[in-house]
């Protein structure tokens, strides 16, 4: 299959290893494209922006599968500039699908998977945007017959994922212990996390491209279940690491409700052949993480 994937990040560098691992020929659609030679995949690279819709429309046209992990992330960063994430996470998605629905190289149409997000329910930018992109692709599949997979995923954590300029819980924690500092928790700690490995959410992403699941009317939760409180996370992080300074709380963020429940179904993957049994716990997630942290990246001069 020729895979186009739109957006170059955390997670897309994670599917386009796995895809070309799979032998999928893939492209990467991105604005600003991987550093040449940091990648140890083959790869083509359109440069372009999603917003642009006869660059999508073009790219896709050259290729039989589709995923799009585009957008703009940010659930405190984007609160004051809600305009750009619209443009990006909305008006993007559409153009993406249209490109799948009008660009048809059979009679099924183009495969295409969207992320979207666990925190659907949220008043954020992010979360708004992102669960509206899901809704117009169900809409897509209903009215159009598009084959879009919608797969939420929940709190990705893994190598590659960076801690700034957007505030992610797992490289922030891991850094602020790597280096012998407290870790920062926004709020009491209370709130509830659905922890997914990096690697498990890009295979059921692939899974959910490649696979004949006819799954075109309902979510994929790529999420394992597990309810754990930021508290428990942080603390695991702590223990990972073999940092004792132990956690500071500071003032809630803005965009994120008090006592938040962020918790996927894994029992949606079934379709997928993915059973809940296979993903990664914590743990054993942290345990592969941290020491890509501790050696590949520049934590102490991090800005934490």
């Amino acid at each position: 299959m020729k895979t186009i994937v739109f957006g170059a990040g955390f997670i897309g560098r994670h599917v386009v290893e796995l895809l070309t691992a799979l032998g999928h020929s893939v492209s990467i659609f991105d604005r600003y494209p991987p550093l040449e030679g940091s990648w140890k995949c083959s790869y083509r690279v359109f440069l372009g922006d999603v917003r642009d819709r006869e660059a999508v429309m073009e790219a896709i046209y050259q290729h039989d599968g589709v995923v799009n992990l585009s957008g703009i992330l940010g659930t405190m960063e984007t609160i004051d500039n809600p305009h750009a994430s619209v443009d990006t996470n909305i008006h993007g998605a559409l153009n993406v699908f249209e490109g799948c629905r009008k660009n048809r190289m059979n009679p099924n149409g183009i495969p295409c998977v969207q992320i979207a997000v666990g925190n659907h329910f949220m008043n954020n930018t992010y979360a708004i945007t992102k669960t509206a992109a899901e809704r117009f692709a169900l809409m897509f599949n209903k009215e159009h017959g598009t084959r879009i997979a919608v797969v939420r995923g929940l709190n990705a954590y893994g190598k590659y994922q960076k801690h700034k300029p957007v505030k992610k819980i797992t490289p922030n924690f891991i850094v602020q212990a790597l280096n012998g500092k407290p870790i920062r928790i926004f709020g009491d700690g209370t709130q509830v996390m659905d922890m997914i490995y990096v690697q498990d959410l890009a295979e059921v992403l692939v899974r959910a491209l490649t696979l004949n699941h006819r799954c075109y009317d309902r979510v994929f939760e790529a999420g394992t279940g597990r309810r754990t409180t930021v508290n428990e996370i942080a603390e695991t992080v702590n223990r990972t690491v073999g940092n004792t300074s132990g956690i500071e709380h500071i003032p809630m963020r803005a965009g994120e409700p008090e006592g938040s429940v962020v918790v996927g179904d894994p029992a949606t993957l079934v379709p997928l052949g993915f059973p809940p049994t296979r993903l990664t716990t914590l743990e054993e997630g942290l345990e592969h993480t941290v020491p890509w942290y501790r050696d590949n990246y520049d934590w102490k001069q991090a800005n934490v």
